[in-house]
């Protein structure tokens, strides 16, 4: 499976790395992991069941035995519908809390590079460059100001009719980022071969033209 080729498209919470994943495995023909969706399964699944977030080994192994699927944009567990509840500002906190418990990790990565199959891989997360991916033909570290992040993800959920403070949500990911950052396995960073790509005043399709570029520069990719 090495000579797969996997693009790895990391960064910080709302930087816009899985709207970009997913635009450019379409483009490509290529496979799409969302890295971060396993995270907020496991965490999901963990507070159906009753475990406590804390509870490292008890996590670890409903992670290592969840059935997870992803098919036509919808993510299912067990027969359960997943794909709403995942996507809640709980779900993200919950799947920041337990991803940096090392044998929930560890339950995950098998997992996580099963996705590498032909003709290709774009893998999104935090850590897919540096731990997960770390041979990747081409590997991007997307970012963006906090402010920003939270004014994107506060329209976003405006959009969807949602009462949020954009007070709050900058809170949240200030926070987040702290935890990913400082946390003592895979911690969020560029990996030292990555192109950083700084979004704060990027619209995605220039972002999107950058990535392609960068791709056909490496041969991973030619226009019709």
């Amino acid at each position: 499976m090495t000579d797969i080729p996997v693009i790895t498209i990391d960064g910080p919470s709302g930087s816009g790395k899985g709207t970009l994943a997913k635009v450019i495995a379409d483009t490509l023909g290529w496979h799409l992991l969302d890295s971060g969706a396993l995270y907020r399964i496991v965490g999901a699944m963990s507070v159906r069941r009753g475990i406590q977030l804390e509870d490292e080994a008890a996590v670890a192994e409903l992670a290592a035995s969840l059935p997870i699927s992803f098919a036509d944009d919808r993510v299912t567990v067990s027969g359960l519908d997943l794909t709403d509840e995942i996507r809640t500002e709980d779900a993200g906190e919950n799947a920041s809390k337990v991803a940096h418990l090392p044998a929930v990790r560890a339950a995950v990565l098998d997992l996580q590079r099963s996705f590498r199959k032909a003709p290709g891989l774009v893998a999104d997360g935090r850590d897919m460059g540096t731990v997960v991916f770390t041979q990747a033909a081409l590997k991007i570290f997307l970012d963006a100001s906090a402010e920003v992040r939270a004014e994107r993800r506060y329209k976003q959920l405006k959009n969807k009719g949602l009462s949020v403070s954009l007070r709050g949500l900058l809170e949240q990911i200030q926070e987040r980022d702290a935890r990913d950052r400082g946390r003592a396995i895979a911690p969020l960073k560029p990996a030292e071969d990555a192109i950083v790509l700084d979004s704060t005043n990027m619209t995605i399709e220039m972002v999107v033209e950058q990535v392609l570029s960068h791709a056909q520069n490496l041969g991973l990719w030619q226009p019709e």
